[in-house]
């Protein structure tokens, strides 16, 4: 290693500074007590942290503690040496009262350690929902060489000879219990059979989906995203990755290198052709805007909406994360989306160093009834709608799990085609609409609109995954199996609830939302992409005043410190649910080096 890459490691202001040996010997003193020698720590070759996501506390990604061991010996073997340290836990499917409450938590965490700390590069192990977004918001805030690894999909689940996706299948089980045709312990039965090894969601939920955009960004290695978890091939991609974020620390390639506007256009194309989760926006916004790039609702209308659904996958489609890794995964996407002149920025530069065309040029697609060719795809124009009015000013809607029925009874009409009206049925949270949804005097029928409050970043707080609710028990032994749903909470990706939701702001920050009443008239438009309750402003001026008057919007109380804490400085879901003081600080680990610190640049003051 020449002088002046060994003189640029951050590492190098902790473990090798000759302006202060007192100090230097402070830092090693204690780095050594389990086995490290000084002439490690002292040879110039970088550190490189693996921020493990991996807990008991988190099934999904548990696996990480197993592969850290493979980026391990690709870190050693390339010339660096590995530390690892824990990431404050995600798990979508355990944390109460929502997991999107911790995403910011993760965040602010993670950019104190890779700041703090004697970091060159970091290995960042993602994989289910939050996990993903925390670690990309955190590399972008600090700005050192990042890759990220993810732990990859379960493998598919099965049940009676039929492919079970996760959450999928809640769904489906749900309508199984309220028409009678399982009994409680059936449906237990159902669910489980969906989770038949470690990994995260293997449907197209938010966890593949983030995984697959990580992919797309740039910064993850080709074929990444898509590999099982316990495929052995998810080891040695564990290695390379090991291997190749020592390399990007002497290039210094970071993630602002990497993750341009270029790059998170090509990421929500991506998003759209592999009919990717409604968080998405949230979290892809989050991080751009901990990059200062450029990124809002509109854009993923104005970029997505008419690129069409080419992965066959549950919730919108029919296979699993398996299949789609046989057929190739993102890759075998992005191949054909460029076939068709479809990839808005193949020069984009990646986590390999090579741009993001090179390495997905002519990657063959394996399977076309799981990856479709654009010429055939399963759904024409499959992104997002961005929805406005006097209800919210931007609000999601995900035109590729719209279903034939549901298309049929709300968007045919041919006097006022791709628009409906309906009768608002208003509830105040979660646990309003299960105590309510099956209440006859509500007089839900299939023209009803379904709406939730009291869910977003402040009202649940953290935004719950809420809003893709049932219809009533009579309407689904009918055969209605969804209602419109609208919301300011999320649902999950693994929904095929055609909802509209993440709606902002929220009826705790004051949104219009707040000012709806069960029996309003409320018309969706999705050629004008508005929604909007039918009264006139002088009635919503009065409902406004009528509700300031009477202190607000009621939501729950605070239950812990971070609760309050984030509450008061979230922002809404169309800015990233960040933390708006947070956006100020970007490119730490590069900022003006501070005293004692060797002239390093992005280093802190000395601790002692």
């Amino acid at each position: 290693m020449t002088d002046d890459k060994r003189r640029m490691l951050r590492s190098r202001a902790w473990f090798d500074n000759p302006d202060n040996p007192a100090m230097t010997a402070l830092y090693l003193e204690r780095y050594l007590n389990f086995g490290l020698t000084r002439e490690e720590l002292q040879s110039g070759k970088p550190i490189i942290g693996i921020a493990q996501t991996g807990s008991d506390l988190s099934p999904c990604n548990r696996h990480h503690l197993e592969l850290a061991k493979r980026v391990r010996d690709g870190i050693r073997e390339a010339g660096g040496i590995p530390f690892e340290f824990p990431v404050h836990p995600i798990q979508e499917t355990g944390k109460r009262p929502t997991a999107t409450l911790d995403r910011n938590l993760a965040y602010l965490g993670l950019v104190e350690l890779l700041y703090g700390y004697p970091i060159d590069g970091v290995v960042l192990t993602i994989g289910c929902d939050k996990t993903t977004p925390a670690c990309l918001m955190a590399a972008a805030t600090v700005n050192i060489p990042a890759i990220a690894l993810s732990v990859g999909p379960m493998l598919n689940g099965w049940y009676k000879g039929q492919r079970t996706g996760s959450g999928t299948i809640v769904w489906k089980a749900r309508e199984l219990l309220a028409a009678g045709e399982i009994d409680v312990g059936g449906f237990a039965d159902l669910v489980a059979s969906s989770a038949p090894s470690v990994g995260y969601c293997n449907t197209m939920g938010t966890a593949t989906t983030m995984n697959s955009l990580a992919e797309a960004l740039g910064m993850q290695l080709p074929g990444s995203a898509a590999i099982p978890a316990p495929y052995r091939e998810r080891g040695q991609m564990s290695y390379l990755t090991g291997r190749r974020i020592v390399d990007m620390v002497h290039e210094d390639l970071k993630p602002s290198d990497i993750m341009t506007r270029a790059a998170f256009e090509n990421a929500i194309v991506v998003n759209s052709a592999i009919g990717g989760s409604t968080n998405a926006p949230i979290h892809l916004n989050a991080i751009a805007r901990h990059l200062g790039v450029p990124l809002e609702n509109d854009d993923w209308q104005k970029i997505g909406h008419h690129v069409p659904l080419l992965v066959n996958m549950q919730p919108a489609g029919e296979y699993l994360g398996e299949d789609y890794h046989h057929a190739g995964g993102v890759p075998a996407v992005i191949a054909e989306l460029m076939k068709a002149g479809m990839l808005p920025h193949p020069g984009a530069i990646t986590a390999n160093g090579k741009p993001i065309g090179e390495n997905c040029e002519g990657v063959e697609n394996l399977d076309t009834r799981v990856i479709r060719p654009v010429s055939d795809p399963l759904m024409k124009d499959a992104g997002f709608v961005n929805l406005k009015g006097n209800l919210f000013d931007s609000a999601i809607m995900k035109t590729s799990v719209i279903t034939p029925e549901f298309r049929a009874r709300y968007l045919e009409n041919p006097d006022d085609p791709n628009a409906f009206e309906g009768r608002a049925v208003v509830f105040e949270g979660p646990e309003d609409y299960h105590d309510r949804i099956e209440d006859p005097a509500l007089d839900i029928d299939e023209h009803s609109m379904l709406f939730i409050r009291g869910t977003g970043p402040i009202g649940y707080p953290g935004g719950a995954e809420v809003v893709n609710m049932q219809p009533p028990a009579a309407l689904i032994k009918r055969g209605i199996t969804a209602l419109p749903c609208i919301g300011d909470g999320r649902q999950s990706g693994t929904s095929g609830s055609p909802s509209i939701l993440n709606a902002a702001p929220e009826a705790a920050a004051g949104g219009g939302l707040a000012l709806l009443k069960t029996g309003d008239r409320v018309r969706i438009d999705l050629n004008a992409c508005t929604a909007d309750i039918l009264i006139d402003d002088a009635e919503l001026a009065d409902r406004r005043r009528a509700l300031e008057e009477a202190g607000g919007f009621a939501y729950a109380p605070n239950q812990t410190p971070w609760q309050e804490i984030q509450r008061g400085l979230v922002e809404q879901f169309d800015k990233g649910m960040v933390l708006r003081p947070a956006v100020n600080y970007r490119d730490v680990g590069n900022s003006a080096p501070a005293v004692g610190s060797h002239g390093i640049p992005g280093v802190p003051r000395d601790n002692h």
